[in-house]
């Protein structure tokens, strides 16, 4: 299948999106709602409700010391996303990304599923989340 500009631009949303949390590659909450077509809140409430397919290595809630770090980030400077104190963000590791997509009922999500299990592993290592980490 020939690559697209849409999805070099896909890619590249997603490669912005990773943060190192912990010395695990993630995506925040809000970034993974956006790219699966959903609201945070439909996602938060989607891995909530099926908690048990998402273990500690898939899914880590970030502290309040990690959310004043990242809202302080060069990279994330003049962040809304992650003001309101009383719900910390959720941090999708890549095996968490995509069992969020099961959970969820979106035609994008169901895409991404499709899409990402007929890509070879060679080629999904290009979207940043098995890259190896700095040192």
């Amino acid at each position: 299948m020939p690559v697209t500009s849409a999805d070099t631009d896909a890619v590249a949303t997603i490669t912005q999106s990773i943060t190192v949390v912990r010395s695990q590659r993630v995506l925040l909450d809000a970034d993974l709602a956006a790219l699966y077509g959903v609201a945070t809140k439909a996602l938060n409430q989607a891995v909530k409700r099926n908690s048990a397919r998402f273990p500690a290595d898939f899914l880590l809630r970030l502290t309040a010391a990690e959310v004043s770090a990242m809202n302080r980030s060069q990279f994330v400077t003049g962040s809304q996303k992650h003001r309101d104190p009383r719900h910390a963000p959720l941090a999708f590791t890549e095996h968490g990304a995509l069992m969020a997509a099961t959970v969820l009922n979106s035609p994008r999500a169901v895409d991404a599923i499709r899409n990402l299990m007929s890509e070879p592993s060679s080629k999904r290592r290009g979207i940043g989340f098995t890259a190896d980490l700095e040192p």
